[in-house]
């Protein structure tokens, strides 16, 4: 097996290993966000969007303490 063999090897391994981390990492975006009970502190803001992946309608509740965002069903 020669260097540019191996080198090419390498390169699309860790292409590969890349993009497998970022699907699993970007497939989570909402997952941990979304429930029916919202979450004490939270307040209620005027955003409102249908998510992409699944087509849903999805309210957009803030903590204003941590900055984090709960994404409740609609």
């Amino acid at each position: 097996m020669g260097i540019a063999a191996v080198i090419n090897l390498l390169i699309y391994g860790g292409l590969l290993i890349i993009a497998l981390l970022s699907w699993f990492i970007w497939n989570k975006r909402y997952r941990r966000n979304h429930g029916t009970d919202i979450p004490k502190g939270y307040v209620v803001t005027d955003e409102v969007f249908i998510d992409p992946v699944n087509g849903k309608k999805l309210k957009v509740y803030y903590d204003p303490q941590t900055g984090n965002r709960f994404y409740h069903e609609i």
